[in-house]
């Protein structure tokens, strides 16, 4: 085959010439030769802060399909005394609209900790953290349908094509591992992404190398299309010719942002085929801290969490930036796949599978970290995209509230033992110190060392952020 002047290659002469595309760029990079020469400073390195950070990296456990306020964290017993009497007050329109009557919880709760914090039989492993959780119990939604307040909690907008908070994250910060991405959702035991579905991590009008990448640890490879192997001579001399291409290519562009992060993408697979088999393989794990995940409990499904909660610790350790545990179905009692937090019945059995799931791998992520000095560069947000009624929907399940409900963070940065804002006697409204999703994620930011109202990408004419045009940090509940 004669080949023609390097100069006359168009970008679809090259992909039907070199079958591997634009292939594993970094060889060159990993060998010692400069694997960029138009941009040399790589996308995926840290970037400096605003100001002095707190923490470093975010793990976001998400309870997708809404756990209730009611239930777990804010106290009401003015429910126990209503229990089974029509509702005493003006009611919201809900999803189903099929009101029942006021049911108090079916978990006993306590004072826990020096903190003295009221956490209920729902979460008792999560109980002995109380004294480094930072409890809102003021949290509102805009939205009370799932896809919807699943990407308003993550994005900040209540529809596909905007960023999702990890892409903001590395896009402000970059991460600290250039062998793995900065933004990495975990998936394990067939659990799905939320309604809403893959647009919930995008990177939305970022660059490309923003967007998530998921890891399923019990499938085979864990990273789809990044398959183990080694570099020989002749790999070698290939992805030296394809990288030389690409480079004139781009140059060809004026630098296009979307070839760049095309071609650094594929530099980053590269990487990941030696990075991602080290970090998922779970052999140097004493058998103490497997059991103190819960990963051999008999609930499978607790095991498959238990894992997730371990490789995202371990993925902190390698400096990724942004983690996002994903909940597996319950099973009998529980929502869907995509939401098995949603008990519109049934929630005594639903919720108690789920916070059997979560509550004892979550506690344990939280004083491994601790015990190991990462849990003060580590920030743990743990919510929903809604919270649940006080009232029954039918008998014996709880619909969507997006009026007053709760989350938790801890570490990075925030005083734990401590709890922010109220709702009403019942847990349906808030009624003091108000707290919207912008408000958590400026938090979060501010924990980074990030200010929420610079942090911004021109985009239609407009300079975006993942804050909107909202938010204020909650100085209240930062160390």
């Amino acid at each position: 085959m004669t080949l023609q002047p390097a100069q006359e290659y168009s970008r679809r002469h090259i992909l039907s010439r070199a079958s591997n595309g634009f292939g594993m760029a970094a060889l060159a990079g990993l060998l010692g030769m400069d694997p960029n020469p138009v941009k040399a400073e790589s996308p995926f390195g840290p970037r400096p802060a605003h100001f002095e950070p707190k923490a470093k990296h975010v793990i976001f456990c998400y309870m997708s399909g809404g756990f209730s306020q009611c239930d777990s964290f804010d106290h009401k017993p003015r429910l126990q005394a209503e229990a089974g009497k029509p509702i005493p007050f003006k009611t919201e329109r809900t999803q189903f609209n099929n009101k029942g009557t006021m049911m108090p919880s079916h978990w006993e709760f306590k004072r826990r900790g020096e903190s003295g914090l009221e956490i209920s039989e729902l979460f008792p492993h999560l109980a002995t953290c109380a004294d480094d959780l930072a409890i809102v119990k003021s949290m509102t939604a805009e939205f009370s349908e799932h896809a919807q307040a699943n990407y308003f909690m993550h994005t900040g907008f209540p529809f596909r094509g905007h960023p999702s908070a990890g892409a903001w994250m590395t896009y402000g910060l970059g991460s600290e591992n250039e062998n793995l991405p900065g933004f990495v959702v975990l998936h394990s035991g067939g659990s799905v992404p939320p309604h809403g579905g893959v647009g919930l991590f995008s990177n939305g009008y970022l660059p490309a190398i923003h967007q998530a990448s998921s890891i399923t640890l019990d499938r085979k490879p864990p990273v789809s299309n990044i398959v183990p192997q080694e570099a020989d001579r002749r790999q070698r001399k290939r992805l030296d010719f394809i990288n030389n291409l690409d480079n004139r290519f781009l140059r060809t562009t004026a630098n296009d942002a979307d070839v760049e992060s095309a071609i650094r993408n594929y530099e980053m697979a590269y990487k990941m085929q030696a990075a991602v088999p080290e970090v998922v393989d779970m052999s140097d794990e004493t058998e103490a801290t497997l059991n103190m995940y819960g990963v051999h409990d008999q609930d499978v499904k607790k095991g498959h969490y238990a894992r997730q909660c371990i490789l995202a610790r371990k993925l902190v350790e390698k400096g990724v930036r942004f983690i996002e545990l994903s909940c597996l179905q319950s099973g009998i009692g529980g929502g869907g796949a995509a939401n098995p937090w949603d008990n519109h019945g049934g929630i005594k059995v639903g919720h108690g599978r789920m916070g059997h799931q979560v509550d004892q791998p979550i506690a344990a992520l939280i004083k491994d970290l601790k015990q190991r000095d990462l849990l003060k560069e580590t920030l743990i947000v743990f919510a929903g995209e809604f919270g649940r009624t006080p009232f029954a929907q039918g008998s014996d399940g709880r619909d969507h509230d997006p009026y007053g409900f709760s989350i938790f963070m801890a570490g990075g940065g925030v005083k734990g033992g401590v709890e922010y804002g109220k709702t009403d006697e019942f847990g349906y409204h808030v009624v003091e110190n108000k707290a919207t999703v912008w408000d958590m994620w400026a938090t979060a930011l501010h924990l980074m060392g990030v200010n929420h109202m610079d942090l911004t990408y021109r985009f239609g004419g407009r300079d975006m952020r993942l804050t909107d045009v909202h938010g204020n940090v909650l100085h209240d509940i930062l160390a």
